[in-house]
């Protein structure tokens, strides 16, 4: 994770055209050479980043209290995890902000970013599949479905709020709570009761 703190710090303050992987090496104290030995371009060091925030949503929803059923855990578990609070710090969210933005006007990085959101999204089908009664492993194509839409409620969030100019403290919760409202008349009760 050091690594991609170092590349994320490079790209806010720098920009990402102005930032070599060697530079990224140098600022986390290692060798060019495990620079990549463990990424393949200077864009893929902030993956981590990326895939950190979607693992905490992921982690929320899973362990939203269980009497909830699965919109109103979602909208939990967005409220919780994209609402500044002390756990995540200002300079963290103008991280986030950047790099969204980034992921923006670079394909190479958008290319991680659609990575890291796909395989939040299979991780997202997994932890609504173990809200069900049935609590199965491999979740049915309706309940994929219903997290490809959930997750892209959250993508479509965070960009949203990323290209805007509020005040990074304010967080993407409210755009991704009225995103994820229209999943409210999704047929649940068809996924969850078979």
């Amino acid at each position: 994770m050091e690594i991609a703190r170092a590349a994320a710090d490079l790209f806010v303050k720098q920009g990402l055209r102005a930032t070599r992987a060697e530079d990224i090496a140098q600022a986390a104290g290692i060798a060019p050479r495990t620079f990549y030995r463990y990424f393949a371009t200077k864009e893929e060091a902030v993956a981590p980043l990326y895939a950190a925030g979607a693992a905490r949503w992921t982690e929320a929803v899973r362990t939203a209290p269980p009497d909830l059923p699965i919109p109103q855990a979602l909208e939990h578990a967005a409220h919780q995890t994209l609402t500044p609070d002390a756990a995540i710090s200002a300079a963290s969210w103008e991280w986030v902000r950047t790099l969204v933005r980034l992921a923006d006007s670079s394909p190479a990085l958008r290319k991680v970013w659609a990575e890291v959101c796909h395989e939040a999204e299979t991780s997202l089908a997994k932890a609504l599949a173990a809200r069900t009664p049935d609590n199965v492993a491999d979740p049915a194509p309706p309940l994929r479905f219903a997290a490809a839409v959930a997750a892209a409620s959250i993508r479509v969030a965070v960009e949203s709020w990323a290209a805007a100019d509020a005040p990074a403290p304010e967080g993407p919760a409210a755009l991704a709570l009225r995103n994820l409202e229209t999943l409210r008349n999704f047929p649940w009760a068809d996924i969850t009761h078979p």
